[in-house]
């Protein structure tokens, strides 16, 4: 299992290293979407019954997603302002509102049915794609790699704080593995991780991001974004127990599936996309 889980690793690290670095944005593009469909088809297959639903409408996304990624990076203003100011928008009040409280109660409310759970996927997802291939268009590959490596950072420095300091349970009818020592960790190195990118990365989002809002900002946004990584966590661990899976899929051998893999990236996406937009 661990050899697969390291293969897996450096496959998906070649992908991404061979995307990040091609001459046209379209290999990194059609990843994001790529990635975006198999994420929706799993988070369907959590949510709903019926496997034509779950890849009709995994693949209807990843169409729409060819043309839209063409708009966007024609830089067409009409995108720009649908997502930017509606759906990215929509996207965090979801992680700010439905998503902590289903959390906080163990349990997805009672009025989000399947179809609803569906459209909240499909609203999420979506926002994600956005907000990173807006990241990778407008601010390059650096900003990209650099916030995917936040939250890698909070993820990782979680997983070992918890395992050798973690004393108390952080959402023990959720995912009983989590505790608040690890989710402690896990804000700090984020946080140290933001504002060391912002000293020494020109480019990277940490430095993007202190021009726009300052010191204190970056660490309270180095905080907020952490903290909401931990919620995307434990809402995905949330649709699996209610699914009663161990997995969204087996996709990626020895990794589970792509939304286990980018569960903490779907709150920060877009959360982080309107903090360099708007730069208050």
């Amino acid at each position: 299992m661990l050899r697969q889980r390291i293969l897996t690793a450096i496959v998906l690290l070649l992908i991404v290293g061979a995307a990040v670095t091609a001459p046209t944005p379209w290999p990194m593009l059609a990843l994001l979407g790529l990635m975006t469909g198999c994420a929706l088809w799993e988070w369907l297959r959590l949510v709903q019954d019926g496997a034509a639903a779950r890849w009709g409408g995994a693949i209807l996304a990843v169409l729409a997603l060819v043309p839209m990624s063409r708009l966007l990076a024609d830089g067409q203003p009409a995108l720009e302002t649908a997502f930017g100011s509606f759906l990215l928008p929509l996207a965090v009040l979801f992680w700010l509102t439905v998503a902590p409280a289903a959390v906080a109660r163990a349990r997805v409310p009672a009025a989000c049915r399947p179809g609803v759970l569906a459209l909240a996927g499909f609203l999420v997802l979506a926002a994600t794609w956005y907000a990173l291939a807006w990241v990778f268009l407008r601010h390059g590959a650096a900003a990209l790699i650099s916030l995917w490596a936040l939250i890698w950072a909070a993820d990782i420095a979680a997983y070992f704080t918890g395992r050798s300091l973690g004393r108390h349970k952080l959402a023990p009818r959720v995912s009983p593995g989590k505790t608040l020592e690890g989710a402690a960790g896990g804000i700090l190195a984020a946080t140290a991780w933001l504002v060391a990118t912002a000293l020494w990365w020109p480019d990277s989002f940490g430095a993007l991001l202190l021009a726009r809002i300052g010191w204190a900002g970056l660490v309270l946004a180095g905080v907020a974004l952490a903290a909401w990584s931990i919620v995307g966590d434990l809402f995905e661990s949330l649709l699996k127990r209610r699914a009663g899976v161990k997995d969204s899929s087996q996709l990626l051998p020895g990794h589970g599936g792509v939304y286990d893999r980018i569960d903490a990236v779907l709150p920060v996406a877009p959360a982080a996309a309107l903090l360099l937009m708007a730069g208050f």
